[in-house]
């Protein structure tokens, strides 16, 4: 199992198998006492973590421990580790300190504790790895921390979906393709008593003959998966949405006056134009998603729908490889990490739209496998790009689907064998001497 998911595994794992969490904080509580709060649960978190590795899992060689949470992990990681006469390595993931930052700002002094702690555990590891170049930069030149770059990639789960597969998948998801927020929109009309997997008619497919094939006139799928935090500026999305809509009924040469009922029906009836309908499905849970929801409730657009949804595990991996386009917005807290995210989309030959940052293009190779976007104009001139012609003639989605698959192929091992299992060896036999 790749190093990543399988400490991923482990640290929830270790959680489902704790005897006691830290309880909810009940309502009503003073804000007065939040400091406090915030004191006691890290040193609740230690001691039962603490305990857990000392007493309730066999002495390893070496604890691996993913970084961000710092504390209290990187804390009851190192004195385990003490303990247990074990070695001690951190992935480097992102900073938490940074993380903590986006809640409290920048000057407050719990993130300077939370960075101070980080840093100097951080320093006390045995080994590091990173996930970019520019976090290795970092973390040499400003916490005295030697660390090798071993980049994400996509467990292999995540690969191109074939047809049937999507089909079955578009199945599954029907009843929630066909209810949009509002009356109506260009990817229900039409859809309710006329879809259902008895008729074996999907959105996207229909089966003809025994075959599945999909349909000519299809909407466009583009999915971007969120945590619907302030982090993640979901509105650019929408502004984005809202001219391509507007660019292309202006392109058309398209009447202002003309109803919206007359364009879905005869897109229902099949007719295809030289710009295609976009549903934008966006996945995930988080605090501003209500928010978002009723915003787009208030759009009036023609030829774009959203969906909000929550997927299984064995569904998100389809959906990623059943789209055309993934859309990242993802700008990361310290401004040196990359989205896992793109990383999944990738392993499904997803190419991807995302937004600028310091180190995006370590990940996102420019017209290679997607293209960056700093404002929700550039959004929505690529996706007037990209889809010209959709489904067929769309050269440029192509290309840049081609790039997604050619670079994609790469996967877990060789990332393992040539830059994290040399190190964990080197430091497993340091132990040894």
């Amino acid at each position: 199992m790749p190093f990543r998911l399988l400490a991923r595994h482990v640290y929830k794992w270790t959680l489902l198998h704790m005897e006691k969490q830290w309880p909810v904080r009940p309502q009503g509580v003073p804000k007065i006492l939040n400091p406090l709060i915030l004191l006691l649960k890290p040193l609740f978190q230690f001691f039962m973590l603490l305990w857990y590795l000392c007493v309730k899992i066999p002495a390893p060689d070496v604890f691996i421990v993913q970084n961000p949470p710092s504390v209290p992990t990187l804390v009851a990681v190192k004195w385990a580790s003490w303990l247990r006469k074990s070695m001690f390595i951190v992935d480097w993931h992102n900073f938490g300190y940074t993380l903590l930052a986006l809640s409290l700002g920048r000057n407050s002094p719990f993130v300077a504790v939370y960075r101070w702690v980080e840093r100097h555990y951080g320093r006390m590891a045995n080994g590091s790895l990173c996930v970019t170049k520019a976090m290795q930069h970092e973390l040499s030149q400003n916490w005295g921390i030697n660390a090798i770059v071993l980049y994400d990639q996509p467990p292999e789960f995540f690969h191109p979906a074939s047809v049937e597969e999507k089909h079955k998948l578009f199945c599954r998801l029907d009843k929630v393709i066909s209810q949009p927020y509002g009356i109506c929109d260009c990817a229900s009309y039409g859809s309710i008593g006329m879809r259902n997997c008895n008729s074996n008619e999907t959105l996207f497919t229909t089966i003809s003959d025994g075959d599945i094939l999909l349909k000519p006139n299809r909407p466009a799928l583009v999915v971007s998966s969120t945590s619907w935090t302030p982090d993640e500026d979901f509105g650019m999305l929408l502004e984005a949405a809202v001219m391509y809509d507007r660019r292309v009924a202006a392109i058309l040469n398209e009447n202002d006056s003309t109803l919206e009922e007359v364009l879905w029906k005869e897109l229902a009836d099949g007719k295809q134009y030289l710009y295609p309908r976009l549903l934008f499905v966006i996945t995930g849970k988080g605090p501003d998603k209500e928010k978002y929801e009723e915003k787009i409730k208030k759009l009036h657009l023609k030829r774009v729908a959203f969906r909000t949804m929550w997927l299984s595990a064995e569904d998100y991996p389809l959906l990623l490889g059943s789209a055309d386009l993934g859309v990242c917005l993802h700008t990361s807290s310290s401004g040196l990490d990359l989205p896992m995210k793109v990383v999944d989309m990738f392993g499904c030959g997803l190419p991807v739209c995302a937004v600028s940052y310091s180190c995006i293009k370590e990940l996102v190779t420019v017209d290679k496998n997607g293209l960056l976007f700093s404002s929700p104009s550039e959004l929505a001139d690529e996706l007037l790009m990209l889809f010209k012609g959709f489904p067929d003639e769309c050269n440029a989605l192509k290309s840049l689907r081609n790039g997604t698959l050619e670079i994609g192929s790469s996967r877990w091992t060789t990332e393992w064998e040539e830059h994290a299992m040399p190190l964990i060896l080197e430091v497993i036999s340091q132990n040894s001497n």
